[in-house]
């Protein structure tokens, strides 16, 4: 055999080994071991959280020492928070890839919970956007509890005093996702036509109303028991799935928000306009490669044809949150709530996201 075919199966081996390597040490999952808990100095609060990947009984709600702000931090009381599926992917850590950012073997963040709503208890010194008393909602870590620390520069702003608690909750990540898969990574324009695959979940739900508002022609793809309900948030077409095929519809789009990914790029591509756009926002479930497989199909495919082909990683942040709590204080978006669960039933709340059936979201009344 000659050299170079030395060298390349020796460097292909050492590649593959590696390979192997960091899949092995990403999939392992220590046991769950309780980090400390409240010190007993200060006043305690309730909080969800994560000392290991697993299931929803892995999920504990444990005593812990009640947050203080630092000088650009604001403590707000929760009212209210809402499951979101990021939620049961990071307590399980899954697709393993993402264990590289959350926590080899267990998470480094305990913490759980992302959307919240609720009441400022108190500022820091340097903080004059929010006082005591304001209600406000947004996103942060360590949501599943009664009290979350929110930097006040961050994705954290006032609540429209028209709006519940519940329904300001339900908004953080999921009607960011929507507002920006359409607006940023979508480019629609008013007169467009838009599918909204997945448009009785979270964010589909909230992806009809904001393409009304962008003044798109929306069609939205359900179940049979959601078509209604689509229907009424303003969709002007909506595909039963269980009864028709939209990429065998004939009809073609501007824009296509995929929130489950159970048809081909090719298939999509039947029903997309020339110089359209496809948004994947969700896809197929797995540990490996499932949901890997979408986005790198994209990346291959998009150089040789013209029209756009993205993944969207919504980003929370103030001017959105704005935006959105503008449209609710208008009347304009509602959030469409599937079910409500009590503090204490928050793995059940998680385990009812995770079957992926919820239409709409799903709340926790913190509070009560």
């Amino acid at each position: 055999m000659k050299l170079r075919y030395k060298i390349l199966n020796s460097i292909l081996g050492v590649l593959i080994l590696a390979i192997a390597c960091l899949g092995y040490v990403i999939s392992q999952t220590d046991d769950c071991v309780p980090i400390a808990g409240a010190t007993g100095e200060r006043p305690v609060m309730q909080a969800v959280v994560q000392y290991c990947y697993g299931s929803p009984e892995d999920l504990q709600t444990v005593s812990v020492d009640k947050p203080v702000p630092a000088d650009d931090e604001v403590l707000v009381r929760v009212a209210a928070a809402s499951v979101n599926p990021l939620d049961w992917h990071y307590m399980r850590g899954s697709p393993y890839i993402m264990r590289l950012g959350s926590g080899l073997g267990a998470p480094k963040d305990p913490r759980f919970g992302v959307d919240f709503a609720g009441t400022i208890e108190s500022a820091g010194q340097n903080v004059t956007e929010f006082v005591p008393g304001d209600e406000v909602f947004g996103g942060r870590s360590g949501a599943f509890a009664e009290y979350v620390l929110v930097p006040a520069d961050r994705a954290i702003v006032k609540k429209p005093a028209s709006v519940s608690f519940e329904q300001a909750a339900a908004v953080p990540i999921a009607a960011v996702t929507a507002l920006q898969a359409l607006r940023d990574s979508g480019k629609l324009q008013a007169g467009q036509k838009v599918l909204i695959n997945g448009a009785s979940g979270g964010v589909g739900t909230f992806a009809v109303q904001i393409a009304k508002l962008m003044g798109a022609h929306v069609s939205g793809v359900c179940s049979s028991r959601n078509v209604e309900m689509v229907k009424s948030i303003g969709a002007d077409h909506v595909f039963d799935y269980t009864r028709e095929d939209y990429t065998q519809s004939g009809e073609e789009y501007d824009l296509i928000v995929d929130m489950v990914g159970n048809h081909s790029l090719l298939s999509n591509r039947q029903v997309l306009k020339d110089d359209g756009v496809y948004v994947m926002v969700g896809g197929p479930a797995g540990d490996w490669v499932g949901p890997l497989i979408g986005p790198v199909k994209m990346l291959l495919l998009d150089p040789f044809v013209e029209q756009d082909f993205n993944k969207i990683l919504a980003q929370l942040n103030k001017d959105d949150l704005a935006t959105i709590a503008g449209y609710m204080s208008a009347g304009q978006v509602t959030a469409v709530i599937d079910s409500r669960f009590a503090f204490g039933e928050i793995p059940a709340a998680i385990e009812h996201s995770e079957n992926g059936h919820a239409r709409g979201k799903i709340i926790i009344n913190v509070a009560n």
